[in-house]
């Protein structure tokens, strides 16, 4: 299947570059200190209830969560495309026997590959509370079904800045403004009121993560993340398409 193989290619190329290394390494560091900090206020404070933990706070309760998306969603998504035709492989990659939905399908999935690579090791931070208390396991696979549509938008958002851009570092820009706009009109749900609150709360990321980190699964979400995520794809496929014809 010519996207399974241009997956292998990009995860590939992706994990024997130091970059990869880096972005783990940091992902890891930052994801241990906030549990840590967290761990260390809950028990300080004494709070003990289902949904105020530092499990429900480490998945989306606070900005901790969203500040190292808004950076390293753009640093794994900007070589994607951008790379691509920075590097000058772009021209082979378009000559090949392979469609453009294939080539940005299966870039996309690699993407959504590297995603769910930074959030497995974070599954020892709920054995490690399991160890010291009560976990609502509902709740952390229900975190973890959050974060995956979360990253599914969030890399297809990536992607297409991927492809727009004619740099690395423009994809990167671009892909970190996308994502900040999303974040910041997701706070007017604390700032407006009526149909625009209501709006900004229905993009809220915060308000997403928020519901999924305490066992609600909510289906508006879903289908919010799930239709960013098509019409993001989709318009890579579109951009991809264009660039060829022209």
């Amino acid at each position: 299947m010519p996207a399974w193989i241009v997956m292998r290619r990009e995860l590939g190329s992706f994990f024997v570059s130091p970059l990869a290394y880096v972005v783990l390494t940091s992902w890891l560091v930052w994801n241990g200190v906030v549990f840590w900090v967290l761990t260390e206020f809950y028990a300080r404070n004494a709070v003990s209830s289902g949904a105020a933990s530092p499990l429900s706070a480490f998945f989306g309760g606070s900005s901790l969560f969203f500040i190292p998306l808004l950076v390293f969603v753009p640093i794994l998504t900007m070589r994607l495309i951008a790379g691509e035709r920075q590097s000058g492989t772009i021209e082979p990659l378009m000559t090949a026997p392979v469609s453009d939905a294939a080539i940005i399908v299966g870039k996309y999935g690699a993407a959504i590959a590297m995603w769910c690579v930074l959030w497995l090791p974070t599954v020892i931070y709920a054995w490690i509370m399991s160890q010291h208390g009560s976990v609502d396991w509902g709740a952390v696979a229900a975190s973890y079904l959050g974060i995956f549509v979360l990253g599914a938008y969030f890399m297809a958002i990536g992607l297409l800045m991927s492809a727009l851009a004619p740099t690395q570092i423009i994809a990167a820009v671009l892909a970190f403004v996308a994502l900040g706009v999303l974040f910041t009109v997701g706070i007017g749900e604390f700032v407006f009121d009526g149909a625009v609150r209501e709006l900004c709360a229905y993009v809220s990321m915060w308000g997403h993560m928020q519901s999924f980190s305490k066992g609600v699964v909510d289906t508006r979400y879903l289908v919010f993340d799930l239709s960013i995520t098509i019409l993001a794809v989709g318009l890579s496929i579109g951009v991809l398409k264009a660039r060829r014809q022209g």
